[in-house]
């Protein structure tokens, strides 16, 4: 019964807060929403340029690893596995920036066509 009053009590707060809360947009963003939107473009440019060298030499480390290893499994296996650990996470954050490439485009085209 608890459980019934939360979920109610939660639902009437959200459309009371819907309710007043206007969802359109009048006339540009404020000033604020521009140079919040302009920090996180900044930061993700920097970020994907701080990840492709941290890409490479980790890569690189792996690599250094498996070559000098002179025949020990363990550091075969960490070599290979920070290889692909590397390389894993390097798709991932190009796939990240993909995205939401991707999601801004269809909210601006979304924002322009109406």
């Amino acid at each position: 019964m608890k459980k019934l009053y939360y979920i109610f009590y939660i639902t009437f707060l959200v459309i009371i807060i819907l309710n007043f809360l206007s969802l359109t947009s009048f006339a540009s963003y404020p000033k604020l929403v521009n140079t919040i939107t302009n920090a996180f473009d900044k930061i993700k440019s920097w970020f994907l340029k701080i990840a492709t060298p941290a890409a490479a030499v980790a890569v690189g480390t792996g690599i250094f690893m498996k070559k000098f290893s002179f025949g020990d499994e363990e550091r075969l296996r960490t070599g290979k596995r920070l290889i692909r650990g590397s390389l894993f996470s390097y798709a991932f954050i190009l796939c990240i920036d993909l995205i939401l490439s991707a999601i801004k485009l269809l909210v601006s085209a979304e924002a322009g066509g109406d």
